[in-house]
């Protein structure tokens, strides 16, 4: 428990990706249990979901890039 702890203190961007891509997938998996994708499908479906949620992770970092170099500028 304690190596997770660590690992999500040392990395918080990768670690949001991956619980905001687990949570995607899982809600499209059950969103879409019905449809009667193929698994190609399936399988194109659940690559881009886990790449979409890394790029909101992406752009969410901005906020925090911006708020960095602002206290490094008010500091200087």
């Amino acid at each position: 428990m304690n190596a997770i702890k660590k690992f999500a203190g040392e990395h918080p961007q990768l670690t949001s990706w991956i619980v905001l891509a687990i949570g995607m997938v899982i809600i499209l998996v059950w969103s879409a249990q019905d449809v009667g994708f193929t698994g190609g499908q399936w399988t194109a479906l659940i690559i881009t979901t886990i790449l979409l949620a890394g790029a909101c992770v992406w752009i969410i970092g901005w906020e925090d890039d911006e708020d960095e170099l602002l206290e490094e500028t008010d500091k200087a």
